[in-house]
């Protein structure tokens, strides 16, 4: 096992260059330059991931524990599962095109519009506000020397966005003209499709929450589940008022591409 070397005056210049290797530039140009290699990435770990961000995110969690021990970054450092992600991105945004009946250029438009502003615009405010949030207000102070990476929150925003993803663009397309009408106005309708929003963004809040509080340098992160609140009261005053989110983005996704 290879150690890091440490600081002392007699490797002082060995530990430069190693330092110079662990610079934020570094770990993003080594990740950028996995993107062009598939047969670097390890897809069969991604979809294990995947698979447990569903069943038990913790243990996704935990192996990022591990990279920081190993690889002395909690970031990702092979887009594996950033590259399944945005397939399922394409593939789910198609889906909806069909079910929406809209034509080739349409759903090309859409394509667009989910990829470049919903999954990576929106991905990047979110991941800065909670990067900037978390080492503003939510560092131990002994900790100011060991911040958040952006790099980590980027990732934790990617983990929780993934469920949100099936749920909503995926698994919701069996029920917008089938099975349980939820793009309509009667109650089951909105019941379903609503119950399905529920789900999908408090799967996103607690992975977010499990996300940060891995982190050892991070105190009080308890106050990221406190959105869970104003979601349930949410979800129970869009059920009296007969609002249906589903019928909603459906609307929304036609004006787009128009």
């Amino acid at each position: 096992i290879t150690m890091l070397p440490t600081t002392s005056p007699q490797n002082g210049s060995l530990s430069a260059r190693d330092a110079a290797r662990h610079t934020a530039g570094a770990k993003r140009y080594k990740y950028l330059r996995r993107l062009l290699h598939f047969k670097a990435m390890d897809f069969e770990f991604a979809v294990w991931q995947m698979l447990y961000l569903f069943t038990s995110p913790q243990r996704v969690y935990r192996n990022f524990h591990y990279r920081k021990q190993t690889k002395d970054q909690w970031a990702r450092d092979d887009p594996a599962f950033l590259v399944l992600l945005s397939i399922w991105l394409c593939v789910s945004t198609v889906g909806f095109g069909l079910v929406l009946d809209m034509g080739f250029v349409e759903t090309l438009k859409l394509l667009l519009w989910v990829v470049f502003i919903d999954c990576i615009g929106v991905g990047l405010l979110i991941s800065t506000l909670m990067w900037f949030i978390t080492n503003k207000y939510l560092l131990k102070p002994p900790s100011k020397d060991y911040d958040v990476e952006w790099g980590y929150a980027f990732d934790v925003h990617l983990n929780a966005f993934y469920p949100l993803l099936v749920i909503l663009h995926f698994l919701q397309l069996f029920f917008i003209n089938h099975i349980v009408v939820i793009n309509s106005d009667w109650f089951l309708g909105y019941f379903v499709g609503n119950s399905l929003w529920l789900t999908a963004i408090g799967y996103y809040l607690y992975i977010t929450f499990l996300g940060y509080n891995a982190l050892p340098q991070l105190q009080n992160t308890v106050v990221l589940l406190y959105p869970f609140a104003l979601l349930v009261l949410l979800y129970i005053l869009s059920l009296s008022l007969g609002w249906n989110f589903t019928k909603g983005l459906c609307w929304f996704y036609k004006y787009r591409v128009q």
